[in-house]
């Protein structure tokens, strides 16, 4: 289990697992007054939150499945990611795919957070790549079936 610092200005309570094997935590919206997002909008909702991630971990915003699939609410660029070395308020864009007004309201859950490890990697240049089966094949070269 990694610790990670948090500031909570937003006077909800925390993110936490709904069960124990959760990958998950939901995060709430921290608005003062009701968001309308209407058809095709997309909204920055505010959560409260600031953290200190340690060094080597990531913090990824996930779009909730009921909200995707019963009010077609997503994140616009799922998934999310929270460096860290960011400190600043997470927030969280939302974009209504449905064809009805979404309104957000104070502590609704809005999206899943991960805390997941980050791995940086180094370029190496050369001319030559080992050869795969694969090759250069991709955008559906295995088929549809």
């Amino acid at each position: 289990m990694v610790q990670i610092k948090v500031i909570n200005t937003s006077g909800l309570e925390l993110p936490s697992y709904a069960s124990p094997q959760a990958a998950g935590m939901d995060l709430r919206a921290a608005v003062d007054s009701p968001v309308e997002i209407k058809p095709g909008q997309r909204c920055l909702i505010p959560t409260g939150l600031r953290i200190e991630l340690p060094a080597g971990y990531e913090l990824q915003l996930r779009p909730r499945s009921g909200l995707a699939l019963r009010n077609g609410i997503t994140l616009l660029n799922t998934p999310g990611t929270i460096d860290a070395d960011y400190r600043g308020e997470i927030g969280v864009i939302l974009i209504n795919h449905s064809d009805r007004t979404f309104t957000v309201e104070r502590g609704d859950r809005i999206c899943q957070m991960v805390v997941a490890p980050c791995i940086q990697a180094q370029w190496l240049p050369c001319d030559k790549l080992d050869d795969s089966d694969r090759a250069d094949g991709g955008f559906g070269h295995s088929g549809v079936k």
